[in-house]
């Protein structure tokens, strides 16, 4: 297949693979606002109590090296 070829095969294979894009697109369900915010809610509830966790726990670790290495 010569290059020229290619070319003139990749306008009608562009075309198809953004008409099937176009079609999946339409088949996601997309969240509402609502489920967007409460969903944007929970991740900043759950990292707000993870960065806390993390947090003591690396004051306690800091506390026991420092105290008892001495370093």
């Amino acid at each position: 297949m010569s290059q020229l070829d290619q070319i003139k095969d990749a306008i009608p294979r562009s075309r198809q693979f953004v008409t099937e894009v176009i079609s999946e697109l339409r088949k996601v369900h997309w969240p509402t606002r609502q489920e967007t915010v409460a969903a944007t809610v929970v991740v900043l509830v759950v990292v707000t109590i993870v960065s806390l966790w993390l947090s003591l726990v690396d004051g306690v670790l800091s506390f026991f090296f420092t105290r008892f290495l001495g370093t």
